[in-house]
């Protein structure tokens, strides 16, 4: 059962799966290219999202896919911010997620009900993200990548992908707790796609149980990832179906956070795992 705790003494959970809904609020979404860019498009998505079963919406004003350009923080805030305070005024109980690696950002939003800070960077872009977490301590989604996107797929290297992201898990995790942030407020992201070409991909995938020794729910995006494209050969839409078979895989391998765009067809591919892997 998955148990995380969240800003202000609040816990998701505890549930055998919980679910992360995405909600891009860029123009430049690999998933969407946009479609939810809009106050109202992207409040009506994860309204939406809410309605089919999401347990948390994570909110991004800047795309993190490979090769993108960066956002100013008042860019990206000018996108989150008002999405935020609409999705919250509907359905004050939600429980939203800021994927965000800027302190100033991630402290705007945590201010306006945000609870769970998702970053990339692991305090590596904005150090100053790291007193911002010690100040409110948020859920925080601590995750592995080698560099910014706009460089982390210019041929990543690594001698051993999973142990190197083990030890890089135990190092920001002992920083993290060390600075004040309660561990049961962290999980565990492996960073599917950042940093990684195919094999390494598929190489977490097949060893993922390694990271459970660090005692800490593990969440993982891999919702329409080009993995898929890389493994298949399928465009964009052909995803799906291999995004829905990746979760349950995921699932029976005690991934407790899923972060998905199909919320509908993720209830029911986990609520099958549930009942067969349970």
């Amino acid at each position: 059962m998955v148990r995380w705790s969240v800003r202000g003494g609040g816990v998701i959970g505890p549930a055998p799966f919980l679910i992360a809904g995405v909600v891009n609020i860029t123009p430049d979404s690999f998933y969407d290219g946009g479609r939810h860019y809009s106050l109202e498009a992207a409040a009506h998505h994860g309204l939406e999202l809410l309605s089919q079963g999401a347990h948390i919406l994570d909110l991004g004003g800047e795309s993190t896919r490979p090769f993108s350009e960066r956002v100013e923080a008042d860019t990206e805030m000018d996108r989150v911010m008002p999405v935020l305070q609409k999705i919250l005024k509907a359905r004050p109980e939600a429980t939203i997620s800021v994927d965000t690696y800027k302190a100033s950002v991630a402290a705007r939003c945590l201010e306006a009900g945000a609870c769970i800070i998702n970053d990339i960077s692991a305090c590596r872009f904005d150090p100053q993200l790291l007193d911002v977490l010690v100040q409110y301590k948020p859920g925080y989604v601590l995750m592995h990548t080698l560099d910014r996107p706009e460089s982390m797929q210019t041929d990543p290297r690594y001698r051993d992908v999973t142990r190197e992201i083990l030890s890089f898990f135990e190092t920001h995790l002992a920083r993290l707790v060390q600075a004040g942030i309660p561990e049961s407020h962290i999980v565990l992201d492996p960073g599917i796609g950042f940093g990684k070409n195919l094999e390494h991909n598929l190489e977490i995938m097949r060893n993922m149980e390694c990271f459970h020794i660090l005692g800490r729910p593990l969440y993982v995006g891999l919702s329409y990832k080009s993995l898929w494209s890389g493994l298949l050969e399928v465009e964009l839409e052909g995803r799906g179906m291999p995004t829905q078979v990746g979760t349950a895989l995921m699932a029976a391998k005690q991934v407790g956070i899923h972060r998905v765009h199909d919320v509908s067809d993720s209830v029911t591919t986990l609520k099958i795992v549930e009942n067969i892997c349970s």
